[in-house]
């Protein structure tokens, strides 16, 4: 009878990727990022094992929104308190803050427990081309949907 591999936490080899976000859209980025964070791209994904690798986006301030998004999409906070209801626009978002953009879009897409949480700390986003992420030796991705 075979049995099914699962990977061990500690027997994890994890990599460091760097990713040039200018020019890429959005959603598309975010979703091969998550699938990075989780591990999907490795032949021992593990879906309950945190399998994932690290992830360094640059340039995050030149994203780009399809259609009419970059002006109508709204990102809401609450404070939990009566009206601590904050909204701010992808826009002005995108002036102030632009590695929130990209940040929420992923943490959106991995799953919303204990696991996802520590998944989401292996991403590391700047709003410009510098990082400080030199000594990990990161490698270029290669994106799919070039």
């Amino acid at each position: 009878m075979r049995t099914t591999y699962m990977a061990k936490p500690n027997a994890v080899e994890r990599k460091w990727y760097v990713i040039d976000a200018s020019g890429k859209r959005v959603g598309r980025l975010a979703s091969e990022i998550a699938s990075i964070l989780r591990g999907k791209h490795k032949p021992e994904f593990t879906p309950h094992v945190d399998t994932g690798d690290f992830v360094v986006v640059v340039n995050a301030d030149k994203v780009v929104f399809s259609g009419n998004k970059l002006h109508k999409k709204i990102y809401r906070r609450h404070s939990g308190y009566p009206g601590g209801l904050k909204e701010i626009r992808a826009v002005d978002l995108l002036k102030t803050h632009p590695e929130r953009v990209l940040f929420n879009a992923v943490r959106g897409m991995l799953p919303h427990n204990s696991l996802g949480r520590k998944q989401l700390t292996k991403l590391k986003v700047y709003a410009g081309p510098n990082h400080p992420h030199q000594a990990q030796q990161p490698i270029p991705w290669e994106s799919a949907s070039n």
